[in-house]
C-alpha cells in the first residue's frame, strides 16, 4: 500500500453532497451485506432528517447514516461500475444527487514481504488554501484503497496495520480516534487506535465467515474536541483461508433408477457447500466416487459430475431381480479437489433400482380344472395360478387375465385376487346342463402396464380351464306365463275356464309327472286338476269385484316335481273379464235440499253404474206415473249424458221431506233400469236461496233419534249445573255451622276478648270500638227457658233474664259474626237462659289465681305490703302509688 493525499478546498457551509463524484476502490468479489464507502452529508440545519437512495437498488443499499452496502454477491468488472446516490429531504422533499464510482481493487501480487510489513501513513487530505481568498474547492482525485488482512492471523496482537495522520500535526496537537463496527460498534474492540500517534491495530484473529469486511472512519480533533479534518473511510477486508470442509446437505442420499437403464441415465445430485469464498478455490469443490457396493455386474455401473455433483449411469446391465439397490460413498474436496491441500468429507448416496415390467406372468400349469352346478351364478369354479419375478404389488406384477376363447356366450368371467395375484373364474350367467354339458376356455395373463421394449409374451403366459357342469333337479316352468284369457263376466260356478300346464326342465332325470296346486286365488273364484292343470270356476265371476283393477283378475298356481330335492315352479293366470250389463244405474246423491219456492229450485244429480260402455251412459232419466203427485210436483230434465235436474213444478211446496223416485235406464244391450229414491227437504229459505237456520237443521238430515240425543244432552247438562248449585249451598251451611260448633280451645271468639293482655300502651289501641257495641233494643218477653246447662255456664248465680237482642244488622266482620251468634242462641233448645254473649266473660272453673274480688275489700288490704310494686319499674309505679305509699 501507497501513502495516498488528497486536497480539497473547503466553502462557506452549503447543504448537500461535498462532491458531485464519489469515487472508491473496493475488492474485486463483493458479497451481499458488505459495507463498500461511506458518503458524506452535509447539512447546515443540522435537524434536517435525509432519506438516502440508489439508482441501482437490486445492486446497491445506502444506509441512513450514508454507508453504502452491497445487495447482492457478485464479481466487478474490469471497468468501473457507476450508479448515483440520492439524498432527499423528508419535509421539503429537496433533492440532491451524487455520482459513485467503483473500481475492483489492483492486485499487489508483486509486493514483497518487506513491503507488506511496511506500515503506511494515511494522511488527511488538506481542506483549504491559506493564502488564497476566496475559498476555492478542489477536485478529490484519490480515494484510500481499502486495507487486506487475512483471517485466522497468529499475531502476534495488537498487530499494527496502517498510522493515520494530519499534516496539521505539526502545528497543532491532535487526537485521533476510529468509529464504526469494530471499533466502538458490535463488535467492540477488535480495531483500536493510538491517538496520539494514529496507529491503527489489530487485537485479535478475524474471521472471514463471520464478517468479511470492516468499515471504518477515522477522526482527528484538536486538544479541545474540535474536529480539525474531515473524517476518512478506511475499509479492511477479510482475506480468505481454507479453514472449512465442505460439508454435505445430507448425510445418506437416496435416488432411484429404473432397471435396464441405458449408460448415461440420469439417477440424482448430491449436494456440499463450503463456508470459504465461493469465488476463491478455498470454496470451489470436486466431488467423485470412491467406493460402490455391490460392485455387480460391473464396479463402475455409476459416474458422477465433479462439479455439479449429476449422478449417472456408464454401464448396462441394471437388474432388479439381482441386484435392487447400490450404495456409493460420495466424497467432496475443495481448492479444487487437489488432495494435497484441499479439505475433504464423505456422504452416502442410496440408489434405489426400480422394477418395470420385464418379466411376464406365467401360469403354473398349462391346464385346469374345475366344475359347477347348473344354474348357479357368483361360483369361483377355479384358481388360475401365475408366477412374475417383478416385483410384488406393482402394476408390472399385478396380473390381469383375459378369456380368449371357449365362451362365446360371456356366462364366465375371470378376477383377479389383489393378494395372491390369482385368477378366479367365476360364473356370472346360469348354465343349462341340458344345453352344455362342459365348458374348455382358453385364458391369457398380462400385466396392468405394458411389456418393456423387447420383451415377449412366453407360451407359459397362456393355459386351458375345462369346466364341467353338473346336473341338478330345476324347478317347473309353466308356458306361457303368465297366460292370459279372456272371459265375459257372469260365468257360473263349475264351468271350465281353461287348462293351465308346466314342463320340467330335466330330461335327463327320472322323475313322475307334475302335480298342480292353487297358491294365490284372491276372490276363491278358482280350483285347478292337480293332475292336468284344469282350472274351473267355483264362483260367479264379476268384473265389478273389488278383486279386479283395470278388469284384470289375477291368480297364482303352484307345479311341483319329486325330485330330490323337491322342486316347485309358480305361473301366473290372468282373466280379462269382458263387461255385461249386469248393473243398473242409481241416482247420486240420495239426498238433495230445496227451496218452498218455485225459484230457485233446481237439484242436480247424476246416475251412477258400475258397468263400463257400452252398457253405460248416456242415460235417460224419468219420473214414475205413480205416484200422481209426482209428476204433478216435480220435473226432470236431463242436461248431459250421466246428469240431470231435478226442480218443482208447482210456485210453492210446502216445507218437509219428500221422497221423490226417479226411473234410470243406461244404454246397455238389452237395456237395464232401476228406480231409485232422492229424499228431497223442502225448507224455507232466505233472499240468497239458503235454508233459515231451523230449517238448515232439518234439511241436514237430522233425524228423530238425533234430535232426541240433542235433548237428552241438554238435560243433563242442566242437572248437572243444578246438582252444583245445591252442593254450593249446602256446603255453605256447613261451614257456619262448623263456626259455631267449634271447639273452645280453639274458639275463635276466646280471641275477640282476651282481657289478660294489657297491650302495648295506647299507641297500641287503634280498634274500631263501634263493632262491639251492643245493640239499643231490649225484649224481654223473648227471655229462653231453661234448659240443659252447658260446661261453660256460670253454676252459682241465679239466671238473669236477658233480652233477645235486635235483629238489626251492624258494620263489620265482628258484628255479623255477633248476630249469627245470637240467632244459633235463640234457635238453641238447650242454651242456657241468658243471652250467650256472656260466656265470653267465663273462663272455667278451678283456676289456679286467686279471686280478684280482694282488690275490692278495703279490709284486707292494709293487712298487705305492696313496696315491691315500686321494685318494678315504671309501668306499675301507678299501682305502687295506690297501694304501697302508706295511708294516703
Amino acid at each position: 500500500q501507497a501513502p495516498i493525499k488528497a486536497t480539497c478546498e473547503d466553502m462557506s457551509c452549503k447543504t448537500g453532497f461535498p462532491e458531485d463524484v464519489h469515487s472508491a476502490v473496493v475488492s474485486r468479489s463483493v458479497h451481499g451485506g458488505q459495507p463498500l464507502l461511506n458518503v458524506r452529508f452535509q447539512s447546515c440545519d443540522g435537524n434536517k432528517k435525509i432519506h438516502f437512495g440508489s439508482s441501482e437498488p437490486e445492486d446497491f443499499r445506502v444506509g441512513e447514516d450514508g454507508v453504502v452496502y452491497a445487495e447482492r454477491s457478485f464479481q466487478l468488472s474490469a471497468e468501473p461500475t457507476e450508479f448515483v446516490v440520492s439524498a432527499q429531504d423528508k419535509e421539503t422533499q429537496e433533492e440532491w444527487q451524487m455520482r459513485v464510482k467503483l473500481t475492483p481493487e489492483p492486485a499487489f501480487a508483486g509486493a514483497s514481504e518487506k513491503d507488506q510489513k511496511k506500515i503506511e501513513d494515511i494522511v488527511f487530505p488538506w481542506q483549504q488554501y491559506k493564502h488564497s481568498s476566496p475559498l476555492k474547492r478542489q477536485k478529490r482525485d484519490w480515494v484510500i484503497p481499502p486495507i487486506n488482512l487475512p483471517e485466522n492471523s497468529r499475531g502476534p496482537f495488537p498487530q499494527e496495520l496502517v498510522r493515520i495522520r494530519s499534516d496539521r500535526d505539526k502545528s497543532l496537537s491532535l487526537r485521533y480516534s476510529v468509529t464504526g463496527p469494530g471499533a466502538d460498534q458490535p463488535p467492540t474492540g477488535i480495531f483500536i487506535i493510538n491517538p496520539i500517534s494514529g496507529q491503527l491495530s489489530v487485537t485479535k484473529p478475524l474471521d472471514r465467515e463471520q464478517i468479511a469486511s470492516f468499515h471504518l472512519r477515522a477522526h482527528a480533533v484538536d486538544v479541545n474536541g474540535n474536529q480539525v479534518e474531515n473524517p476518512i473511510d478506511i475499509v479492511i477486508n477479510v482475506i480468505d483461508m481454507n479453514d472449512n470442509r465442505p460439508e454435505f446437505l445430507h448425510q445418506v442420499w437416496n435416488g432411484t433408477v429404473p432397471e435396464g437403464s441405458k449408460p448415461g441415465t440420469y439417477v440424482m445430485t448430491v449436494t456440499a457447500i463450503d463456508a470459504d469464498d465461493p469465488n476463491a478455490q478455498n470454496g470451489m469443490l470436486r466431488y467423485r466416487i470412491l467406493s460402490q457396493a455391490p460392485s455387480s455386474p460391473s464396479p463402475n455401473m455409476f459416474t458422477i459430475n465433479n462439479e455439479t455433483g449429476d449422478i449417472i449411469t456408464v454401464a448396462a446391465g441394471l437388474d432388479r431381480e439381482k441386484v435392487q439397490q447400490y450404495t456409493l460413498i460420495i466424497q467432496a474436496t475443495d481448492m479444487e479437489g487437489n488432495p494435497t491441500y484441499g479439505l475433504s468429507n464423505t456422504a452416502t448416496a442410496v440408489i434405489t433400482v426400480t422394477d418395470v415390467n420385464d418379466n411376464p406372468p406365467e401360469f403354473t400349469a398349462m391346464t385346469f380344472y374345475g366344475e359347477v352346478p347348473e344354474n348357479r351364478v357368483d361360483v369361483i369354479v377355479a384358481n388360475l395360478t401365475v408366477t412374475d419375478k417383478d416385483q410384488p404389488h406393482t402394476p408390472a406384477w399385478n396380473a390381469m387375465y383375459r378369456m380368449t376363447g371357449g365362451d362365446p356366450t360371456g356366462r364366465f368371467t375371470i378376477l383377479t385376487d389383489p393378494n395372491s395375484n390369482d385368477g378366479l373364474v367365476t360364473v356370472v350367467k346360469p348354465i343349462d346342463f341340458e344345453t352344455n354339458r362342459m365348458f374348455v376356455l382358453t385364458v391369457a395373463a398380462e400385466n396392468q402396464v405394458p411389456l418393456a421394449k423387447g420383451i415377449q409374451h412366453p407360451p407359459q403366459s397362456t393355459a386351458t380351464v375345462s369346466i364341467t357342469v353338473i346336473d341338478v333337479n330345476e324347478s317347473p316352468y309353466f308356458v306361457p306365463n303368465p297366460k292370459l284369457v279372456r272371459q265375459e263376466e257372469g260365468l257360473l260356478a263349475g264351468s271350465v275356464l281353461t287348462t293351465f300346464t308346466a314342463q320340467d326342465p330335466d330330461r335327463y332325470m327320472q322323475q313322475t309327472s307334475l302335480r298342480y296346486s292353487k297358491l294365490s286365488d284372491p276372490a276363491n273364484w278358482l280350483k285347478i286338476d292337480p293332475v292336468n292343470g284344469q282350472i274351473t270356476t267355483t264362483a260367479v265371476l264379476d268384473r265389478e269385484s273389488i278383486y279386479v283393477q283395470n278388469n284384470m283378475y289375477n291368480a297364482t298356481f303352484l307345479a311341483s316335481d319329486n325330485g330330490i330335492p323337491p322342486m316347485s315352479g309358480t305361473g301366473t293366470l290372468q282373466i280379462y273379464l269382458l263387461d255385461i250389463n249386469d248393473n243398473a244405474p242409481q241416482v247420486n246423491p240420495k239426498e238433495a235440499t230445496t227451496c218452498e219456492t218455485l225459484q230457485p229450485n233446481a237439484i242436480n244429480i247424476t246416475a251412477v253404474d258400475p258397468d263400463i260402455d257400452p252398457n253405460a251412459g248416456p242415460f235417460a232419466f224419468e219420473l214414475p206415473e205413480t205416484p200422481a203427485s209426482i209428476k204433478r210436483n216435480w220435473t226432470i230434465v236431463r242436461i248431459s249424458g250421466d246428469h240431470a235436474q231435478l226442480s218443482l213444478r208447482i210456485r210453492f211446496l210446502e216445507a218437509g221431506i219428500y221422497d221423490v223416485p226417479i226411473v234410470i235406464t243406461d244404454s246397455g244391450n238389452p237395456h237395464a233400469s232401476s228406480t231409485s229414491v232422492l229424499k228431497v227437504k223442502v225448507c224455507q229459505c232466505d233472499i240468497n236461496g239458503d235454508c233459515t237456520d231451523v230449517d238448515r237443521i232439518v234439511g241436514a238430515g237430522l233425524g228423530t233419534g238425533a234430535i232426541i240425543a240433542i235433548l237428552l244432552c241438554i238435560i243433563i247438562l242442566l242437572i248437572l249445573v243444578l246438582m252444583f248449585v245445591v252442593w254450593m249451598k249446602r256446603r255453605d251451611k256447613e261451614r257456619q255451622a262448623k263456626q259455631l260448633l267449634i271447639d273452645p280451645e280453639d274458639d275463635v271468639r276466646d280471641n275477640i276478648l282476651k282481657y289478660d293482655e294489657e297491650g302495648g300502651g295506647e299507641e297500641d289501641q287503634d280498634y274500631d270500638l263501634s263493632q262491639l257495641q251492643q245493640p239499643d233494643t231490649v225484649e224481654p218477653d223473648a227471655i229462653k227457658p231453661v234448659g240443659i246447662r252447658r260446661l261453660d255456664e256460670r253454676p252459682i248465680h241465679a239466671e238473669p233474664q236477658y233480652p233477645v237482642r235486635s235483629a238489626a244488622p251492624h258494620p263489620g266482620d265482628i258484628g255479623d259474626f255477633i248476630n249469627e251468634g245470637l240467632k244459633a242462641a235463640d234457635n238453641d233448645p238447650t242454651a242456657p237462659p241468658y243471652d250467650s254473649l256472656l260466656v265470653f266473660d267465663y273462663e272455667g272453673s278451678g283456676s289456679t289465681a286467686g279471686s280478684l274480688s280482694s282488690l275490692n275489700s278495703s279490709s284486707s288490704g292494709g293487712e298487705q305490703d305492696y313496696d315491691y310494686l315500686n321494685d318494678w319499674g315504671p309501668r306499675f309505679k301507678k299501682l305502687a302509688d295506690m297501694y304501697g305509699g302508706g295511708d294516703d
